[in-house]
């Protein structure tokens, strides 16, 4: 005699013996995150709009410009402010003064804040704590106070009315953050490091070369950036040790579009900004990632 068994299959409620879904819970804006991208959205417009209106402006007729609303949209457009801008002022020889004051610059500081932030951090030597911060006072003396013992000086040794006189003081002023930024650096790099190239023989000059320099490419970027966009808009300097109209800067040499009694030709003016501003700004996108990633490499110990 055989026994079946039986399997018993629950029976499905009927559709509409089923409880409702419970309703979708909305997400809740973030208060935070809205106000924050609100307060970045206006940052980012309060930066944008000067940029914008000044090229706008340069490319606006005179008339234009002076008989309607001088931050409205432009009804006409030419580039007779551009020639005129050049005609009017030697711009060409304004904007190559500032590229040899700047590379000189530049390149002083990046030399001079390596070696020391290496000497200091790296190699290390008795009272060098001392010493960082000696360098680090420099950050807060005022440049205005070095003017005339410096014109003096420069008069005294024949320095006065030349190249060096910007460089020498634009680069020590310059310093103290430069090694900062270095000595933060060099110190997020393992010792291990440094210690292993000891043991296969490298001494401090070809550790120096092989591993500090290289790795240091980023922070030479972000230093170079940051001092480059002081030393290109400087005017303090320029203006105390340059006597000839063939050592002048861009800003020094934009006081020439402003005519007798007080007139300034100001689209003109405008257009010779645009032409000064233009290089920088595009170096400026091209390596603000590389700027970024040293500023945050030299946070991580500094």
């Amino acid at each position: 005699m055989s026994t079946q068994t039986f399997t018993r299959t629950p029976i499905a409620p009927a559709k509409e013996d089923r409880p409702p879904a419970p309703p979708a819970a909305r997400r809740r804006p973030n208060i935070h995150r809205v106000l924050s991208r609100v307060i970045v959205l206006a940052i980012a417009v309060v930066q944008v709009y000067p940029l914008v209106w000044l090229f706008l402006t340069s490319v606006r007729d005179e008339q234009d410009f002076a008989s309607g609303n001088p931050f409205g949209l432009p009804t006409s457009f030419t580039l007779d402010n551009y020639a005129r801008a050049f005609g009017q002022g030697d711009l060409g020889t304004y904007i190559l003064n500032s590229l040899i004051v700047t590379a000189g610059a530049d390149v002083l500081i990046v030399v001079c804040g390596m070696m020391g932030a290496y000497a200091i951090e790296v190699l290390g030597f008795r009272f060098s704590n001392a010493v960082r911060a000696l360098f680090l006072i420099g950050i807060i003396v005022p440049v205005q106070i070095a003017l005339v013992p410096l014109f003096i000086d420069y008069t005294r040794v024949d320095l006065l009315d030349t190249y060096p006189s910007m460089i020498i003081p634009l680069a020590g002023f310059s310093l103290p953050m430069a090694l900062y930024l270095f000595s933060s650096f060099f110190a997020y790099i393992p010792r291990e490091t440094y210690e292993a190239a000891s043991l296969d023989g490298a001494g401090p000059y070809r550790i120096f070369a092989r591993i500090t320099l290289p790795m240091s490419v980023n922070t030479v970027v972000t230093v170079v950036m940051v001092n480059s966009i002081f030393i290109w808009n400087d005017f303090i300097f320029a203006n105390t040790f340059v006597l000839s109209e063939d050592l002048k800067t861009i800003p020094l040499g934009l006081q020439n579009y402003i005519g007798a009694m007080g007139k300034t030709d100001w689209t003109a003016t405008f257009a010779a900004v645009c032409v000064t501003v233009t290089p920088l700004l595009l170096v400026f996108l091209v390596l603000n990632k590389a700027m970024i990633y040293g500023l945050e490499s030299g946070a991580n110990k500094g």
